[in-house]
Order: structure tokens, then sequence, then C-alpha cells
């Protein structure tokens, strides 16, 4: 296959650097990502003012925007490849419950599937970062599957994967989003009190049997596919039924 790669750590990360090793075994791969990080991008689009791709080397491109301008450019811009895929990551970090709604990584695989190609999201669930290889070797596994996948039109995979050796995994879960508790207050900066840090993630809160929390903290790759369709359907008539109640 021909696959176009992205994130949101940049084009330097160690992640996309082992993503593009094991993917160039079997496939064609072109990078196209951010010149630094981007992390916590979601789908944002730069719109006011033009994007310059700049060509590392052979396959790799490196572009000052976001994972879903790195991805739009790529399909509907500047090159003439046609691809079959596109993986987004080896994020660092995991990419779990909420994290999806924030998440660049999740953002570039979901622009991706709105251009009309089968995408992949891939986290190493961690901040130690020992086991790159083993997020490698996972992703290589799936991708050399996903033509036999039977996705609808709307669907993107979030693949996240144990920090641990690949002997350590115990295998592979379809697995539903959890859920976080709020995020931790907003911190005040010390050299400027009239400025704010985001505050951390919140803690797990629903993390149970069958969340992608649950299958990480059990060694397990957690498979989430993503629907990009946001209609809560089964409110349709409740909400129409309230509407006609507005005079």
């Amino acid at each position: 296959m021909n696959i176009l790669i992205s994130n949101d750590d940049g084009y330097q990360s160690e992640g996309i650097k082992v993503l593009t090793q094991y993917l160039a075994k079997n496939h064609q791969v072109i990078v196209v990502a951010p010149n630094e990080n981007k992390s916590a991008a979601s789908s944002s689009l730069t719109l006011n003012r033009a994007l310059k791709p700049i060509k590392i080397d052979a396959n790799t491109y490196s572009i000052d925007a976001t994972p879903s301008d790195c991805v739009h450019l790529a399909l509907c811009g500047f090159l003439d490849d046609e691809f079959d895929l596109v993986v987004t990551g080896i994020n660092f970090g995991a990419n779990l419950g909420d994290d999806v709604i924030y998440s660049g990584t999740v953002a570039g695989a979901i622009e991706g599937r709105f251009l009309g190609l089968p995408s992949i999201a891939v986290s190493l669930a961690s901040w130690k970062d020992d086991n790159f290889d083993t997020a490698g070797q996972v992703i290589s596994q799936i991708v050399n599957q996903i033509h036999t996948a039977q996705l609808s039109h709307d669907t993107v995979l979030n693949v996240n994967v144990p920090d641990v050796a690949y002997k350590d995994i115990q295998g592979f879960q379809t697995t539903r989003l959890g859920k976080r508790h709020a995020s931790e207050a907003s911190i005040q900066d010390k050299d400027d009190a009239m400025a704010y840090w985001i505050g951390e993630n919140g803690k797990e809160a629903d993390n149970g049997v069958g969340t992608d929390f649950h299958a990480i903290a059990n060694h397990y790759v957690s498979v989430t596919p993503l629907q990009i369709d946001l209609t809560k359907y089964n409110e349709i008539d409740s909400v129409s039924a309230w509407l006609n109640q507005i005079k």
C-alpha cells in the first residue's frame, strides 16, 4: 500500500520515526507532519495564512501546521501520490477516553477519513516511551491486515499500545472509550499572576471491563472504532418533541 503518515508530536519525534521504519518494511510511505509539537490541536485547520511544506528528504515533509492541516494538504494539495491508508502516530502518550476530543493524532486520522481513506491513529499509552518498538510491531500487524477489515465509511480506528515489551502484550481487545473525571484546576503562571496553564487531564472515572483504560491496564492492545457522525440519533425524536412545544 501507499501510506500517508502524520502525527502531532512533530516530524522529528521518535514515535513517527519508529512508525515509518516499521511500515516501510512492507509498504510505500510518505511522511507529512508538523514542524514541531502540535499536541491537543484537535481538528483545527489553519485558514488565516498560507502553509508551506518543506521537503526534509525523499519521503518526508514538514509544515508549520496542525496535524489536520498536514493530512488535508497531503491528500488534496501539493502531492500527486494516490494513497490507500492514513496512519497517525506513534503518539507519545495515551489517547484514551476523553483524550480523543483534543488529540491531534486522532484528528489527523479523522481528517484522512473525512477525505475518503481508511485511517488509524496509534499511541503509546505511557509518558515513559520505553517501548516504541512494541507499538511499531503492533501497528505493523494491524496495517498488514487492514484490507480484511469490514469497516464502514465513517470509521476511524484508535489504537493504544501498552508501554511494555512485545512479549508481554496479552493480545488485542476491541474497546469502547472510557471516561475521565473533570480536568485538574488551571495553574497560575509563576512569572505572571495574570496568566494560567491548562490543568492536567482528570483521573480515570469509567475504566471498567470493556473500556480502553481497562485494556491498557491489563497489557492488551486497545482498538476502539470511532465514528465520524456525531449525531445522537436516539434523541432526535425527543428534541423534535421539545422544539414543537416552543412558541
